[in-house]
């Protein structure tokens, strides 16, 4: 089996709004600005570069990321790209993602892969501008429990202790007991010996979990010209304050997202706003900010303010203030010359509930493109599906369906009995007519009948069926064990499987082979052959 694609809307793992956002449904045309064509970003260049025209806003954002890259050892591509920043005819393509250990799931590497290549064509397509790809960290987040552990192969590398505050601020003390955990699981070989030291280097000799992350994806993808910020930061907090005030003093947010939910309601929402979509933070603490009582109050804690109070602490100490899952969009898109977020399907959705805030804060809404997805399989994997007569689609197929479809085509006759039920039917319709000419007694009878015998013919069907399982045992157990090995529990491998796995088999090959095949404008789910 050669290395193929999917659609995702034939892949089966992406939610309806998804879907009718990729088939760009008409109902849904005013929720985003312009779907992601090569074609629709010379538009979005050109809006973006009328309103991103503010030399204070790109100096500003280039010394914080100097600042912030202070200490690291970064590669030449990236260092052009910072200072290309400077120049007004620099954009960027932009992913964020939290700091999961080790950085969690696969799809963390699929993100920033998506967003290095579209730069790429972006650079192609668009010679007289420059694209820088930013990976923005989610050093904010307060949720620990989603970011601290990893799976490798069956084992689960799991970081225990206490955490409250935003997680980027969080000391790694301690991740030494995971690292002896993961070194024993890798066992020997070069790769193994690259991915202690890779661990040990990022999260050992860092002393906070976002510039233990920086390194790691500097290491990982900084040869690419990877740019990664962090928001935690007061300078470019500061850019971000008539926009918190706005949020403070007219809770516009709520009042738009919410509009915008009615439009969806016949989808699922993923977010729903508060009153007042902003966290106070500090190194243990972010707790939402509440409007009680002509009083700013902070949740779980005694402090509160006056609206003179608050508003002289957003001038002084911006950092104090930590946009939630509604704000965090628009404080991205004011601080970079930002055409393109690239995320999954769930950030997709939630981003297509936030344009109408957008326009009221007279922001540009950045194109939404739903990051690229990939299948890994080793040759061994491909050479047994091939064996089994398994297509690619076959193993994305629900289980118990696919189960079923081999055992038909495995069996020498039709298991499917709906041509014997349409001629009893058929039969008892004939009947049916006789029962009208007499009396309700009869016609009671001949329904009797009919509902008995074909429910004995459906029994019959399920019987025959489960015989031909039987009978098929050995290939139907093989199948199966093959789609589990690529769809652990069921679900997608790129959403449990951490990188690790695969490089320690394939090296950095592996990474370099996500580089040439996966193409962010072409929504195909990618199946990779190592």
């Amino acid at each position: 089996m050669p290395t193929d694609c999917i659609s995702y809307q034939k892949s089966g793992y992406f939610s309806k709004l998804i879907v009718d956002y990729l088939e760009q449904k008409p109902e849904l045309k005013a929720l985003y600005n312009r779907f992601p064509t090569l074609e629709n970003f010379r538009l979005q260049i050109a809006e973006k570069e009328l309103e991103y025209n503010n030399n204070a806003n790109r100096n500003t954002l280039v010394h914080s990321l100097e600042q912030q890259y202070q200490g690291f050892v970064i590669s030449e591509v990236t260092q052009n790209n910072l200072k290309l920043l400077s120049d007004t005819k620099t954009f960027t393509v932009t992913t964020g993602h939290q700091l999961n250990l080790f950085s969690g799931p696969l799809y963390f590497l699929y993100k920033i892969v998506s967003t290095i290549n579209l730069c790429k064509e972006l650079k192609q397509a668009y010679p007289d501008c420059n694209f820088v790809p930013i990976y923005w960290m989610a050093t904010e987040d307060h949720d620990f429990a989603e970011i601290n552990y990893f799976h490798f192969k069956h084992a689960k590398m799991q970081w225990l202790r206490e955490s409250n505050g935003p997680v980027g601020r969080l000391s790694t003390a301690g991740l030494e007991e995971v690292y002896e955990v993961f070194g024993q699981e890798l066992g020997l070989g070069d790769n193994a010996n690259y991915l202690k030291s890779l661990f040990e280097d990022s999260y050992l000799k860092h002393s906070n979990l976002a510039d233990a992350t920086r390194y790691l994806a500097n290491e990982l993808f900084g040869n690419q010209g990877l740019v990664i910020l962090d928001g935690d930061d007061k300078a470019l907090k500061q850019l971000f304050v008539p926009y918190v005030k706005q949020e403070l003093l007219q809770q516009t947010a709520f009042e738009k997202v919410n509009q915008t939910n009615e439009i969806l309601k016949d989808y699922t929402i993923q977010v729903n706003p508060r009153e007042i979509n902003l966290f106070y933070i500090e190194d243990n603490i972010r707790e939402r900010i509440v409007l009680e009582d002509g009083l700013y109050k902070v949740n779980q804690t005694s402090l509160f303010f006056t609206q003179e109070e608050i508003l002289a602490l957003v001038d002084s100490n911006p950092e104090k203030f930590s946009p939630n899952v509604i704000l965090r969009p628009l404080y991205q898109e004011v601080i970079l010359p930002n055409l393109c977020y690239i995320g999954g399907g769930g950030e997709i959705a939630y981003w297509l509930q936030l344009k109408s805030n957008f326009e009221a804060n007279k922001i540009s809404f950045p194109i939404l493109l739903v990051r690229n997805s990939a299948l890994l399989a080793t040759e061994k994997q491909s050479q047994k599906a091939d064996k089994l007569g398994l297509s690619w689609a076959d193993l994305f197929s629900n289980q118990q369906e696919l189960f079923n479809r081999k055992t038909q085509e495995f069996s020498q006759f039709n298991l499917d009995f709906t041509a014997q039920k349409e001629h009893l039917k058929q039969q008892f319709a004939d009947l049916h007519q006789m029962a009208l000419q007499t009396n309700s007694s009869f016609g009671k009878a001949v329904k009797a009948q009919e509902v008995k015998q074909l429910k004995g013919l459906d029994n019959l069907e399920k019987r025959l069926l489960k015989a031909e399982k039987r009978q098929h045992a050995d290939a139907l157990e093989r199948i199966i064990q093959l789609q589990n090995e690529l769809f652990p529990n069921q679900s997608l491998q790129e959403r449990r499987n951490n990188f690790s796995e695969f490089y320690l088999e394939f090296g950095h090959e592996f990474i370099d082979k996500l580089h040439d095949n996966l193409k962010p404008l072409a929504s195909n789910f990618t199946i990779l052959v190592l």
